[in-house]
């Protein structure tokens, strides 16, 4: 599924406020067997929004209004470490999450939440409790990502770093074999063009049509 381009987001976010969420928390690994990406959005923090009888958690905060439809994620240290399951990042998409901000990742994470259109902010952890407060008092936020800024406010104006190629990537809405063909496309060419001199062979068969 092509990642959707993403610019500016603007709208709640959720604060989660708990480090060390790891990718089992986010997808279980009882639901790996399940092979369809689409509608892995319902198991997103499955054992946390559900309680052991199926019913839903009031207090899980992804459980009330106008959390449960945020699309930024707010939370604590060191968000998707563990294993590396791809599920956790497509079951937040599904879920309507396009950034996560936090005060770090896990490597891992990070990277499939970049190559899948999701957004990973991370800031210094005194700005990510201040910007939980103001969450939890009804603020929006907005993320510019061209601009590499986080809004909160009129006054509260956050910068923060992100890979100049993820970047571009995420603004065009790249997936990883369209950011090679884009950002690479002389390179590949140059390797092309010495290829055809050095190994003509290779390319016989197209002579021959």
């Amino acid at each position: 599924m092509k990642p959707q381009p993403f610019t500016t987001l603007s709208g709640m976010a959720a604060p989660l406020e708990q480090d060390n969420i790891d990718t089992d928390i986010i997808f279980p690994a009882r639901f790996l067997l399940i092979t369809a990406r689409e509608g892995l959005g319902q198991y997103a923090f499955h054992d946390w929004r559900f309680g052991s009888d199926g019913a839903p958690d009031p207090g899980f905060i992804l459980n009330r209004e106008p959390f449960n439809e945020a699309p930024i994620l707010l939370t604590g240290a060191n968000f998707g470490s563990g294993s590396s399951r791809e599920q956790a990042v497509w079951a937040l998409l599904g879920f309507g999450i396009r950034s996560v901000i936090a005060s770090s990742f896990g490597e891992i994470f990070y990277g499939n939440c970049l190559r899948n259109g999701i957004l990973p902010v991370t800031l210094p952890d005194f700005v990510v409790r201040k910007l939980m407060t103001l969450a939890k008092e009804g603020l929006a936020l907005t993320i510019d990502l061209e601009n590499q800024k986080v809004v909160a406010g009129e006054k509260e104006i956050f910068d923060f770093d992100i890979p100049p190629e993820r970047k571009l990537a995420l603004i065009n809405g790249w997936d990883e074999t369209a950011q090679i063909l884009n950002q690479k496309a002389d390179d590949i060419r140059d390797f092309e063009i010495r290829q055809r001199q050095d190994q003509p062979w290779l390319y016989e068969s197209e002579s021959a049509q």
